[in-house]
């Protein structure tokens, strides 16, 4: 299974940017898709998750409101479109797939993707 992130970019405060997820080797509409981030010094953490039937999504709190998680699966790609990005929003972000939902643990996802800095300026 490959996962390839793209989208990142440096962008100010109050911008916006999607990311997208291309995934190969599954059966990419049976599996939950879910996006995590990592700033530098900590620890990898939830952002959203999609369920492979896209009718449900979940949010971190941190996010909720500004971020939308979809996923288009006749192009086998996941979409994360961040808007009111805010510096804190600065990070790596990772895109995973697991078969449970829902799913917002690291240890839920089966395989991942190498991630995409996002570097929000104030």
């Amino acid at each position: 299974v490959q996962l390839q992130a793209y989208g990142g970019g440096l962008v100010q405060a109050g911008g916006s940017l999607r990311l997208s997820c291309a995934a190969s080797g599954r059966t990419f509409s049976s599996y939950t898709m879910g996006w995590f981030r990592q700033a530098p010094g900590k620890e990898r953490e939830f952002v959203a998750a999609i369920p492979w039937n896209g009718y449900s999504t979940y949010y971190a709190d941190s996010v909720k409101g500004r971020f939308t998680i979809s996923r288009d699966n006749a192009k086998i790609t996941v979409y994360l479109q961040m808007n009111s990005l805010k510096p804190e929003d600065t990070a790596v972000y990772y895109c995973a797939t697991g078969s449970r939902w829902p799913a917002l643990g690291t240890y839920e996802y089966d395989y991942w993707g190498q991630g995409t800095l996002v570097t929000v300026s104030s």
